[in-house]
């Protein structure tokens, strides 16, 4: 199969998940995975074995299960091994310090190609694919300068899908106040506050109105709020509760688990939340009733390609980008809370920025 063929068919499945239009029905929470950006690379009932091949991932100290990006990240993993009958290896993170010796254990065992999920294992990650030459790597939310020729990093530009976000939750708030936070004050959680932010500018230049932005200030970075955490619940939900008590009624949580306690507050306060990565709706459902939308990244997609490319000998350290105009980011299906003139105006905004009239960060 030519690449070309390949990125076409990733772009049509995961455009389904990413569309930013199309309010979501009752049956969302559990929505069939194949219209949702957890679906696969390629759904060919005959595509090529790799039996030989060992593919492998390290990820973020917030572990498989954290309803958000190394979560996304694994499905990508999966779908690869389940599709082009290759072998697996995993080892999950619970602290930093484990992150150069998680990625050593997957390199014993013999893998072909390893996947590191997150920024801060950007060094670890570069260090151990000097070492390795002959292992292709990949890297979820990271990029280098010069990267080994074995080392790709796969980049989301979410700041995008986050300014659509932002103008909806300006739209939505009835106090006039809205709130986002971060886990750590890193750029792959800020380009999320930052696109949000604009949005929210954005709405209200378009509406002669003043909704404010708590938590986040593009020109004052060291002011931010930020848990300091990506895994503790309870942080991040006294957090969003300290949003909530300011007036704010729309919580925009960028933090991981520990953003799922933002979804917690929301949810006690009746307030409403945005939640990021992937479709809330689905990876956290027991919140989806507070939700308005997600921005969602389509990592599985872009890890499992990585993957494939690998096996298929076509491996680079070319830089991925995902972005509004190529499905690798956009919004989860908006909650009924979102009328048809909102989302009009949203996919209008999305043209926009696809187009270059709009330009976000």
């Amino acid at each position: 199969m030519k690449k070309t063929a390949r990125i076409a068919s990733v772009a049509a499945v995961i455009a389904l998940g990413l569309s930013a239009c199309g309010s979501r029905d009752d049956e969302s929470s559990t929505a069939d995975e194949s219209s949702t950006p957890t679906a696969s690379a390629t759904t060919s009932a005959a595509a090529q074995q790799y039996p030989d091949f060992k593919a492998c991932m390290v990820s973020d100290s917030g572990g498989f299960d954290d309803k958000s990006f190394n979560q996304t990240s694994k499905a990508g993993l999966d779908n690869a091994v389940s599709q082009y009958g290759m072998q697996e290896a995993d080892v999950e993170s619970t602290d930093p310090s484990q992150f150069a010796d998680n990625i050593n254990e997957m390199v014993s065992q013999g893998c072909n190609s390893i996947t590191t999920v997150g920024f801060l294992l950007g060094d670890a990650t570069e260090a151990a694919a000097k070492k390795n030459p002959d292992i292709d790597f990949s890297i979820v939310d990271f990029a280098y300068e010069k990267a080994p020729a074995n080392l790709k990093g796969l980049t989301f530009n979410t700041g995008e899908p986050s300014y659509l976000a932002g103008y909806v939750a300006a739209a939505k708030s009835e106090t006039g106040v809205v709130g986002t936070f971060g886990g750590l004050n890193i750029p792959t959680v800020t380009i999320f506050m930052t696109g949000f932010y604009e949005g929210v500018q954005k709405y209200n230049e378009d509406n002669g109105t003043d909704v404010q932005v708590i938590g986040w200030d593009p020109a004052k970075p060291k002011a931010g709020s930020f848990t300091n955490d990506f895994e503790n619940k309870t942080i991040g939900q006294t957090t969003a509760e300290e949003m909530i008590k300011q007036g704010a009624d729309v919580i925009f949580p960028v933090a991981g688990p520990a953003g799922l306690g933002g979804l917690q507050a929301a949810q006690d306060n009746d307030v409403k939340a945005i939640w990021v990565d992937t479709d809330g709706c689905v990876s956290a459902a027991e919140y989806c009733d507070v939700l308005l939308t997600s921005v969602m990244k389509g990592m599985d997609v872009a890890v499992q390609q990585a993957i494939l490319d690998g096996a298929e000998g076509d491996f680079s350290n070319d830089v991925y980008v995902g972005t509004l105009a190529n499905n690798g980011v956009g919004l989860a299906p908006f909650s009924d809370d979102v009328d048809a003139e909102l989302q009009a105006k949203v996919e209008e905004l999305k043209q926009q920025i696809i187009d270059g009239t709009i330009k976000v960060g």
